[in-house]
C-alpha cells in the first residue's frame, strides 16, 4: 500500500496543521539537544510528535532526548495505569537505546516530585516538542509548561487520521461529523504525503545527529535520575503513594503488546467483527482501546494493518460521502464496520473535547437533553444505589452487575454492554448530574480507557449528546433514548457473560 511518506534530505517533518506552537520564541541556539517531553504519544512509531522533534534535530543538527514522565498526584492514579503506562517506558527504552537516542523515563515517588524537572532539561535544549491531547489534566499542564520554561514549545497532534483541530467546529451527531471526514479525508489522500501526512514505518530509522553519551540524565540527579523500569515493575510500584486499592490487571501495557493486540484482532476477529463485536458471549472486540489510549499504538498503524488486509488502496475511496456508516471506504463490511468506530467514533470524541467548551461537564449536554432530564429529575427512582453499591456491583440486575464486575477487576467492559451500564447508572440515581458523576468517576478510576476523549462522548452520549430525541416520553429518562437489561437479553445471550462475571448466588437470582 502506497501511503508512507519518509522524511527526506529536505526534511519536511509532521504536517503543519498538526503543530501548535504553544511558547513561539527563537530557538535556543547554544542549546545541546531537542527534547521531546513523550505524555501522550508513548511509543516510537507512528508518532508525528517524534516526526517534529526529529525534524528539528535534522535543521538544528543537535541529538535528540526524549523525556517520559509519569505523575503521581493526578486525581485516579492506581496501580491500575502506573503499569501499563511503565510497561510502555520499557518497550520506549529498548527502541531507543537500540537506535542511539538518550531515554529519560521519570516516575515521581511523591505527588508534586517532579516540579521543575522539565523547566530543567529545558535551559539546554535548542526546542521543546510534546504531544497534543485534548482531555483531562493535558491541556492544562501544556499550558503551565508553556510558562514554565525558556525555549519554543510545540504540541504536535498524533491523534487521529484527521487532524483535530482541521474542522472549525464541533459537530452535534456522528452522522454530521461522518459526513465532514467523507469530504475531507479523500482530498488528503490526493494531496500527497504533505497534505496526509503518513508517518514513516520507524522513525528511528531515519538519519539524524545522535549523541555519544549522555546529555541530559545529570540534570536529573536532583529528581533522582531516569527510572528503574524494572525496580518498578518488580514490586516497585507498590511502594508508590497511589490508589492501591486498583490494581494492575492481566492486560500488559506497551507497544508490543500493542502490535500483538493488532495483529491478533486483525488475524482472527476483523472478519466477523460485524456479528460478533455486540454479543456480550462473544470475544469479537479489537481489544485495542487502552492502546490507544495511552499511545502505546497510533490510529495510522491500526488503520494500515486494516487497509493491507483488505488489500485496500486510497484510489478506492468515493470522491465525497453522503454520511452513511458503510461504502465509503470502499472496503468489506467488517472493516467498514470498525473504520467507523476507530475514525468516526473515536475522532468525534476528539473533536468534542477541542470545540466544546468544558466538553466533561453537565452543562455541555445538548439543549434539549437538558431540558428533558430537568423536566423529569424530580420523577420517582423504582431503585436508587449509593456509589459504594455502584462500584461494588451491588445493585439488583445481574446483568448491570456482571458488566461493573468485568469493569472493576479486568479494566475493560464490554462494549455494547457500556451503553447499557450508563443507562441504568442514570435510572438509578437521584439526578441527572449524579449520573453523571457516578458514570465519569467509575469509568475513570477502573477503565484503562478512561479518561480519554472517546470515552467522555460515550458517557455523554448516556445523556444524549451526539444523539436525538426520542419517544415515547419515559419517566426519569424524559426523550432520552432507553435501554433495559431485559431488552438486551431478549437480544443477545448474555447467561455465559453473567456467570462469568457474576458471583454465585447473584447468578442464582437471574436476569
Amino acid at each position: 500500500m502506497a501511503t508512507k511518506r519518509a522524511i527526506d534530505g529536505g526534511g519536511e517533518g509532521a504536517p503543519s496543521r498538526r503543530i501548535r506552537a504553544l511558547r513561539g520564541v527563537e530557538p535556543n541556539h547554544g542549546g545541546r539537544y531537542v527534547l521531546y517531553w513523550m505524555t501522550a504519544h508513548r511509543r516510537t512509531r507512528s508518532n508525528f510528535s517524534l516526526e517534529h522533534a526529529i525534524e528539528i534535530c535534522r535543521r538544528s543538527q543537535r541529538p535528540l532526548v526524549v523525556f517520559e514522565p509519569l505523575r503521581a498526584g493526578y486525581r485516579w492514579a492506581s496501580p491500575r495505569f502506573h503499569r501499563f503506562v511503565i510497561e510502555g517506558m520499557r518497550d520506549q527504552g529498548e527502541a531507543l537505546k537500540a537506535a542511539g537516542v538518550e531515554y529519560l523515563p521519570y516516575v515521581e515517588p511523591k505527588a508534586g516530585a517532579g516540579q521543575g524537572l522539565l523547566a530543567a532539561l529545558a535551559r539546554d535544549a535548542v526546542a521543546v516538542v510534546t504531544d497534543d491531547y485534548p482531555a483531562f489534566f493535558h491541556p492544562r499542564m501544556l499550558e503551565a509548561a508553556a510558562e514554565a520554561i525558556d525555549p519554543p514549545l510545540d504540541a504536535v497532534d498524533s491523534y487521529g487520521l484527521c487532524p483535530m483541530r482541521a474542522p472549525d467546529r464541533a459537530f452535534p451527531t456522528a452522522y454530521s461529523f461522518r459526513r465532514y471526514l467523507q469530504n475531507h479525508l479523500s482530498a488528503a489522500w490526493d494531496d500527497g504525503p504533505e497534505g496526509w501526512g503518513w508517518p514513516v514505518d520507524d522513525p528511528l530509522e531515519i538519519e539524524f545527529p545522535r549523541a555519544g553519551e549522555p546529555l541530559a540524565a545529570t540534570a536529573m540527579a536532583r529528581w533522582g535520575g531516569p527510572a528503574d523500569i524494572d525496580a518498578l515493575l518488580d514490586g516497585g510500584i507498590a511502594e508508590l503513594p497511589i490508589d492501591q486499592s486498583v490494581p494492575a490487571v492481566s492486560i500488559v501495557g506497551g507497544a508490543k503488546a500493542a502490535r500483538a493486540a493488532l495483529d491478533r484482532f486483525v488475524g482472527e476477529r476483523l472478519r466477523d467483527y460485524t456479528e460478533e463485536r455486540n454479543r456480550p458471549e462473544a470475544d469479537g472486540a479489537s481489544g485495542l482501546s487502552p492502546y490507544l489510549h495511552f499511545g502505546h499504538i497510533g490510529a495510522h498503524e491500526v488503520f494500515e494493518a486494516i487497509a493491507d488486509a483488505e488489500g485496500w488502496e486510497p484510489t478506492e475511496l468515493l470522491p465525497s460521502g453522503n454520511g452513511k456508516r458503510s461504502g465509503w471506504w470502499g472496503m468489506g463490511e467488517s472493516a467498514e464496520a470498525f473504520l467507523d468506530q476507530l475514525v468516526t467514533w473515536r475522532e468525534l470524541g476528539a473533536n468534542g473535547a477541542v470545540h466544546i467548551p468544558e466538553f466533561d461537564r453537565y452543562e455541555s449536554l445538548p439543549d434539549w437533553a437538558q431540558e428533558t432530564l430537568a423536566t423529569h429529575a424530580k420523577d420517582e427512582r423504582e431503585y436508587h444505589y449509593s456509589m459504594e453499591e455502584f462500584e461494588q456491583g451491588a445493585t439488583h440486575d445481574t446483568l448491570w452487575n456482571a458488566a461493573q464486575n468485568q469493569l472493576r477487576h479486568e479494566g475493560v467492559m464490554h462494549n455494547y454492554l457500556r451503553m447499557l451500564w450508563g443507562k441504568k447508572i442514570l435510572e438509578w440515581t437521584a439526578s441527572p448530574r449524579k449520573a453523571l458523576e457516578v458514570m465519569i468517576h467509575l469509568n475513570n478510576k477502573y477503565a484503562l480507557d478512561g479518561r480519554d476523549p472517546n470515552s467522555y462522548s460515550g458517557i455523554f452520549w448516556i445523556l444524549g449528546r451526539y444523539d436525538r430525541a426520542w419517544g415515547p416520553e419515559r419517566p426519569v429518562f424524559g426523550k432520552i433514548r432507553f435501554m433495559s437489561s431485559q431488552n438486551t437479553a431478549r437480544k443477545f445471550p448474555v447467561r455465559e457473560y453473567v456467570r462469568r462475571y457474576s458471583s454465585p448466588d447473584l447468578v442464582s437470582k437471574g436476569l
